[in-house]
C-alpha cells in the first residue's frame, strides 16, 4: 500500500546552514505519526515543506505516490493544516472567516452551513460565532482554525502544535477526534513539543535532533529501542542529553540560597 504522505530524503538549506538533513518518513491511512524534537530541530521547516509552503533543497515529498509539486492544487484540495500561530482576520467574525474558507475550498454554501454549524457546537463556539475573531481568546482562535482544517474532510492532516492554547475540555475532544479521524483511515502528522501529547496519541514516532532524524518507528518499536525507559526519559537521552535532575537541583538551589 502506497503511504499517503511520504519524505524522500528532505533537506533545507538557509544559506549555509542546514536547517533539515536527509529527513524521511512515511504515513500510511490510519496512521498519526508524531514528530518530536527540541527547539530548532526542524519541525517547523519540515511542516513548511511538506504542505508545500517551503521548497526543499534537496529531496521529495509524494502524496499517495506522486511528487506534490505535479499538481500543488489538489494536493492542498486534500490537505487540512492546522498551524502552530492561528492567524487570522480580526475584523471577520468567526462565521465569516469559515465561510470565506469554505468558499476558496468550493465547498457548497448548504455543506458549509451544516458542517460549520455543526464543529462550531462541538468545539463549544456556536454561541459566539458572530463576533469578531478580534475579541476572541487564543483558544477559540485556535479552535476556528481547527474548524477551517477539518471543514472539507481531507485525506491528510498536517497538525503543528494542535493543542496550543486549548482549556482541557477542548483538548480532551481534539484528542478523541483525531484518533477517530484517523480510524476512518485519515492520515495524521502530528508536531508537538509536549511529549505526553504524542505518547497518547501516536501510532509511529520519528525524533529529530538538529535538523536530522535520530529514531523513527512504530511506537512499540521506539518503546523496545528506548531499552526500559520510558517515552520521556528516552527522548532526553537522544536529543538533549542533558543530566535534567542535575539542573533543577542547581535552579532550585539558586532560588533557596539565602540573601548575603
Amino acid at each position: 500500500m502506497l503511504p499517503v504522505l511520504e519524505a524522500q530524503g528532505l533537506s533545507k538549506r538557509y544559506g549555509a546552514a542546514p536547517a533539515v538533513r536527509d529527513v524521511s518518513f512515511a504515513i500510511h491511512a490510519g496512521e498519526i505519526l508524531g514528530v518530536l524534537g527540541p527547539n530548532g530541530a526542524g519541525k517547523s521547516t519540515i511542516v513548511k515543506m511538506i504542505t508545500g509552503l517551503l521548497e526543499p533543497s534537496r529531496g521529495a515529498i509524494c502524496f499517495n505516490g506522486q511528487r506534490i509539486g505535479h499538481d500543488l492544487a489538489a494536493f492542498k484540495r486534500s490537505l487540512g493544516y492546522v498551524p502552530e500561530q492561528p492567524e487570522l482576520y480580526g475584523f471577520l467574525s468567526g462565521w465569516e472567516y469559515l465561510d470565506m474558507v469554505a468558499t476558496l475550498r468550493g465547498l457548497p454554501q448548504r455543506t458549509f452551513r451544516e458542517k460549520a454549524s455543526a464543529l462550531l457546537e462541538g468545539f463549544s463556539l456556536y454561541p459566539r460565532r458572530d463576533e469578531p475573531i478580534g475579541g476572541y481568546s487564543k483558544g477559540m482562535r485556535q479552535r476556528i482554525v481547527l474548524i477551517a482544517g477539518l471543514m472539507h474532510d481531507p485525506l491528510l492532516l498536517v497538525l503543528d502544535e494542535p493543542f496550543s492554547g486549548l482549556d482541557v475540555t477542548s483538548a480532551l475532544v481534539l484528542r478523541q477526534v483525531i484518533v477517530r479521524l484517523a480510524s476512518q483511515s485519515k492520515a495524521i502528522f502530528f508536531s508537538s513539543p509536549v511529549l505526553e501529547q504524542a505518547d497518547r496519541l501516536c501510532t509511529h514516532l520519528a525524533i529529530l535532533k538538529r535538523g536530522e532524524v535520530v529514531a523513527r518507528g512504530s511506537m512499540d518499536e521506539m518503546r523496545a529501542g528506548f531499552a526500559g525507559l520510558d517515552l520521556e526519559a528516552g527522548f532526553m537521552q537522544l536529543t538533549e542529553q542533558v543530566d535534567v535532575d542535575q539542573i533543577a537541583a542547581n535552579i532550585v538551589s539558586a532560588v533557596l540560597a539565602p540573601a548575603a
